[in-house]
């Protein structure tokens, strides 16, 4: 999947966490040397286990209609208070406060880089800008190809009206 795809769903994610009231919502960028398990991890909590499978839900439903992508699996939504959600790219961990607490992602990944929605956000909006750049010297290009292809058709016809028909110069008469 495409880098701007995946921090697109990842913002998308993050605020569906915001919309339902999510509490210390973190991005963490895991180190590529690290990790081989993925890119991102998404870890929030809410203040109770019904909070924390209403913001799955959220989570799931806004990728799904937005992108079209389920989570490969998904753990502990019975339970509530950790649940874990795969998207291959980026992991979203819901936690209640204390399995926050008592666990510490963060601190067990602390070769990986805290990044704010603010921050993915300008990411993707840099990521697309660059993407149409270089679209617009293409397009440039094409135009000045088929200004110069006009030109040229334009200048070749001129010329052979210029020139006179080889048949009426051998055809004709001398005069006597």
């Amino acid at each position: 999947m495409a880098s701007t795809e995946v921090n697109q769903m990842l913002a998308a994610a993050a605020a569906a966490c915001e919309d339902k009231k999510a509490e210390d919502i973190r991005i963490l960028a895991l180190d590529p040397a690290e990790s081989g398990l993925c890119d991102y991890f998404l870890i929030c909590n809410g203040t109770n286990d019904r909070q924390n499978v209403a913001i799955t839900d959220e989570i799931e439903a806004r990728l799904k209609r937005d992108f079209g992508n389920y989570p490969n699996s998904v753990e502990g939504r019975r339970q509530g208070e950790w649940i874990l959600m795969d998207y291959v790219d980026f992991i979203v961990h819901v936690f209640s406060p204390e399995k926050r607490a008592f666990y510490g992602l963060e601190r067990l990944r602390k070769s990986a880089t805290s990044l704010s929605v603010a921050d993915l956000n300008s990411e993707i909006k840099a990521a697309i800008v660059a993407k149409r750049k270089p679209a617009k010297k293409a397009t440039a290009a094409k135009k000045a190809t088929k200004t110069a292809s006009k030109s040229a058709a334009k200048t070749a016809a001129k010329s052979s009206r210029k020139l006179p028909s080889v048949r009426k110069t051998a055809t004709r008469k001398p005069k006597k």
